[in-house]
């Protein structure tokens, strides 16, 4: 309203500019000031009055302030409260940071939209301090299985050289009773020098009429997994925990597993991968020694026996719950990064 003006008006120049602050900015060298008497009786000057009086008026402490530098500045403007329930759209959110895949590969939802209002701190308040960023493939350190330093396995198989002996050997096993309701042996199939395994739970039936490991839809889903990882399934080692079909599809036996077991092991020190991704709950609690779940196993880079251990959904877990094929596909892209650090050390 302009109470502090009307105030000012009425007071004398020197009294303004103590008040103000400026009184030591007048140079000695101005003309001195020709004061008008103020009749007590003469009612304080209106706005109105004020703006028509001439800019040159040498009683007017405006212009006293404008000569010494200190002119008064424009009030700050105070806006009206906003409505009750209105919203005030934030300032545009900074663009995304650069994804580690290609968006292209990745399945429809793993690009999330931007929120559209945000916080965001002023420079003043929180000064922007630029992170460092971790190195690709970090990931939480999990359950270690053996050491490096020693055999995968000894005993009887410790002899056995190469993949195709140790497949003449499952061909043959009847150390439990699954032999005699499969069709043929499931030994695995793929690169003797490969750098990852793909270590599955046991064969189903269209594996059980072929002799091969993950084929039929849950094949060809993994088929795409390894694609999008840029991996052909002849360049890696495909193989499951059990060596036969369990009846029905049912679940693996602990006595199964056991008789199952030194097969996989002696696969993967003939091998010696850089990665090994355990493909559902029974491969990765098998190879881990473990019975937490698998939610609980994701996530984290395990060793077995000095090897990097991936866990993830099984393909056929996929086809049932296409929800996890979001987690599958960040569990894959991080045996990707940990097969690209151990290829370059």
């Amino acid at each position: 309203m302009g109470e502090r003006e009307l105030i000012l008006d009425g007071m004398s120049v020197e009294d303004v500019m103590r008040i103000v602050g400026a009184a030591g900015t007048v140079s000695n060298d101005a003309p001195p000031v020709q004061r008008r008497p103020v009749d007590p009786g003469e009612p304080a000057p209106t706005p109105s009055a004020r703006s028509e009086q001439p800019a040159s008026d040498s009683s007017d402490w405006r212009e006293i302030l404008r000569a010494a530098g200190s002119g008064p500045q424009r009030a700050p403007t105070i806006s009206k409260p906003a409505p009750v329930g209105a919203v005030t759209p934030a300032a545009p959110p900074p663009p995304p940071a650069a994804e580690e895949f290609d968006d292209a590969d990745a399945p429809e939802d793993a690009v999330a939209s931007p929120p559209a209002y945000v916080m965001r701190p002023t420079p003043q308040a929180m000064p922007r301090v630029q992170p460092t960023p971790a190195p690709a493939g970090d990931a939480p350190p999990g359950i270690v299985v053996g050491t490096a330093s020693r055999e995968l396995f000894g005993g009887a198989l410790s002899g056995v050289d190469t993949l195709d002996q140790l497949a003449d050997i499952i061909a043959k096993c009847t150390k439990c009773p699954l032999y005699r309701t499969a069709t043929k042996p499931v030994p695995g199939q793929g690169s003797s020098a490969a750098e990852l395994v793909c270590v599955g739970e046991a064969p189903g039936e269209n594996e059980d009429k072929q002799g091969l490991a993950f084929v039929g839809q849950a094949g060809q889903l993994l088929t795409k997994i390894l694609a999008a990882i840029n991996l052909r399934r002849e360049d890696v080692f495909i193989c499951n925990v059990l060596k036969h079909r369990p009846p029905g599809n049912r679940n693996p036996m602990p006595q199964e597993v056991e008789a199952c077991s030194p097969y996989l092991v002696r696969q993967l020190e003939i091998i010696r991968p850089k990665v090994i991704v355990a493909f559902g709950t029974f491969a990765a609690q098998t190879l881990l020694e473990t019975k937490l779940s698998i939610s609980k196993l994701r996530g984290s880079v395990h060793k077995y026996y000095g090897i990097p251990l991936i866990v993830t959904y099984h393909p056929a877990a996929l086809l049932r719950n296409p929800a996890w094929k979001r987690p599958t596909w960040e569990d894959v892209q991080l045996a990707r990064r940990v097969l690209d650090r151990a290829a370059g050390a």
